[in-house]
């Protein structure tokens, strides 16, 4: 397999993905690198990185789907950029496979140093039907068509008549109790309190929402009396909490719990919408390298960013976020590795990039990633929220203040945080917007239409 010629012959950085550690990752070496005489490359199926806290937000309309990206041309304006998938890595010989995104021949791209960035996938299970009803909330593209299908259901529910088919287009599932899952249901209900209320053909009696969650309790990054809280909120604006319950099936619509103690029926129920929120794993391209990987499917890393092996630290090769296997410093890490969270991914990658000019350029020294979480933050919709922040906990209109004001500050680059704000800003004076955006999985149907001439008429004898 040939190498491609179009690309830079200058010795090269070679960065795995474009999201939290491949854009924060490029843009503090880009310009240094190429000051050495080297360039970086970002190599992602994706022209963006997704800012993921705030998926919950774009699927219940407080924040506008652009707003939660971030460019990669509008920002890493020095660095080379290719759409396409890294199918694997041949360290020995210091090439990594591409398959461009627009579908054309596999090439070998050679490389310097290499950042495994790919992050993480969402984790499922082989649940009969799982795969033909659910969606995740892992991207951009199912944050919106959540929010598209919920309120097409609640509008197509109001011309039903009562009955089964009703209720099971006014029944939203969430499978998942972790940050996501409760960020994301919550969200949603919000949304669809505020669609049913200048709606009259329905209440929101009309509505069922429902977490199905199988351990005994949600949200174990915040205290064990804020996680019952949330449990308590929820179930005070009519939410379903089913703890200690999993999904045994989801063919043909129809949702079968079982009770997770001793795996008896725990009841079922028609739902035309089923979130999955599961849990996340390590991007599974790392499967197809050279490069050791533990009983997790991440990549083994040092506490200096380091791809390591049973004899020690590789030669070039960097890994962080989500598809490594990091020990966190602090010990406040389960089972003694950081956590797969945005905290932990930028702050590694900006001191990957220092590490690699110190490595390779021999600018400064190399140093470990030592970070002690400062807490965790969610909103639970309009004005609520949790929060445990350096061990003090919050609830309510203080926490989801402090959920804003963390996010907001978080977001990668100034222009991105300035549209989020302004249109939270906007959302106090208007409310958010409850339009549906019909079609856009479809969007030549119109055409179509227009384009295919009417059948004529039947001719009477």
């Amino acid at each position: 397999m040939a190498s491609n010629k179009q690309f830079s012959d200058r010795p090269r950085v070679l960065v795995v993905g474009g999201g939290y550690v491949g854009l924060y990752v490029a843009k503090d070496l880009q310009k240094k690198v190429k000051e050495q005489g080297g360039i970086v490359t970002v190599v992602d199926p994706l022209p963006y990185m997704t800012y993921q806290p705030f998926l919950p937000e774009v699927a219940a309309g407080t924040i506008e789907a652009r707003d939660a990206v971030v460019s990669h041309r509008m920002h890493l304006k020095q660095t080379e950029l290719i759409n396409g998938k890294v199918t694997s890595i041949n360290h020995a010989a210091r090439t990594a496979t591409i398959e461009p995104g627009d579908g054309s021949e596999p090439f070998e791209l050679p490389y310097q140093d290499v950042v495994v960035a790919a992050g993480s996938i969402t984790r499922t299970f082989p649940i009969p039907g799982l795969a033909e009803a659910g969606i995740g909330m892992k991207s951009i593209e199912e944050a919106m068509a959540t929010r598209n299908h919920v309120l097409e259901r609640i509008e197509t529910a109001s011309l039903m008549p009562v009955g089964p088919e009703r209720e099971r287009a006014l029944t939203f599932v969430v499978v998942g109790g972790g940050f996501a899952g409760i960020e994301t249901l919550t969200e949603l209900e919000d949304m669809a309190r505020d669609a049913v209320r200048i709606n009259d053909r329905l209440r929101r009696e009309d509505l069922r929402f429902v977490l199905i969650e199988a351990m005994g309790r949600v949200m174990p990054e915040v205290k064990p009396d804020q996680a019952e809280w949330v449990v308590s909120s929820m179930r005070e604006r009519g939410i379903e909490v089913l703890l200690n319950t999993s999904l045994a099936s989801a063919e043909g619509g129809l949702l079968k719990l079982i009770n997770m103690a001793d795996k008896s029926p725990a009841g079922e129920f028609g739902a035309d919408t089923l979130i999955w929120t599961a849990g996340v794993q390590a991007n599974p391209m790392v499967r197809a390298t050279d490069f050791p990987v533990d009983e997790r499917g991440r990549v083994r890393a040092n506490a200096e960013l380091r791809i390591t092996g049973d004899d020690g630290p590789i030669d070039g090769a960097w890994a962080a976020g989500d598809v490594s296997a990091v020990p966190d410093l602090s010990g406040g890490g389960v089972g003694g590795f950081c956590v797969p969270n945005a905290q932990h991914a930028v702050r590694q990658a900006k001191l990957l990039a220092k590490n690699i000019m110190a490595a390779r350029y021999g600018v400064g020294t190399v140093e470990e990633y030592n970070h002690k979480s400062l807490g965790a933050v969610a909103g639970l919709g309009q004005y609520k929220g949790v929060a445990n922040i350096m061990g003090f906990g919050l609830k309510g209109f203080p926490a989801w203040l402090a959920h804003r004001g963390y996010h907001g500050l978080a977001m990668p680059m100034f222009e991105r945080k300035f549209r989020v704000i302004s249109g939270w800003l906007l959302n106090v004076s208007y409310g958010r917007d409850l339009t549906s955006l019909r079609n856009l999985e479809d969007p030549r149907r119109g055409f179509e239409e227009a384009a295919t001439p009417a059948k004529k008429p039947a001719v009477k004898a």
